[in-house]
């Protein structure tokens, strides 16, 4: 069983930046595709960003421009960067790795943006 930590939410203000990051114990790191997904309340589990092996990216268009992912294979970690952070970011924000057509999730962390 993978398991995934998430860490690095926060509160922050409108146009302030936070980053993310999510370590897997699961072997294999580097083929696995990792994603970050948010949930707000009321709101469906939305798909963020994905980093694919190697390093094929894809983000929600509500947020391209000002989040990045990225991935450390020596470290089993993912990361989202999140810069000019809006009021509508405000979720928590869970990571997902895939593999062989297995998903595990993390626990996910909380993000809020408020004045």
């Amino acid at each position: 069983q993978v398991q995934l930590v998430e860490s690095g939410g926060g509160l922050v203000k409108p146009g302030e930046s936070l980053r993310l990051s999510c370590v897997s114990s699961g072997r294999f790191f580097s083929i696995i595709t990792m994603a970050w997904y948010r949930q707000s309340p009321g709101k469906q589990r939305e798909l963020v960003a994905v980093v694919s092996s190697p390093d094929t990216t894809s983000y929600a268009d509500s947020v391209k421009g000002r989040f990045t992912i990225s991935r450390d294979n020596d470290k089993n970690t993912v990361y989202l960067q999140m810069n000019n952070l809006k009021p509508e970011d405000t979720a928590v924000y869970y990571c997902k790795s895939s593999l062989f057509g297995v998903d595990n999730w993390g626990q996910g962390t909380q993000v809020t943006v408020s004045s």
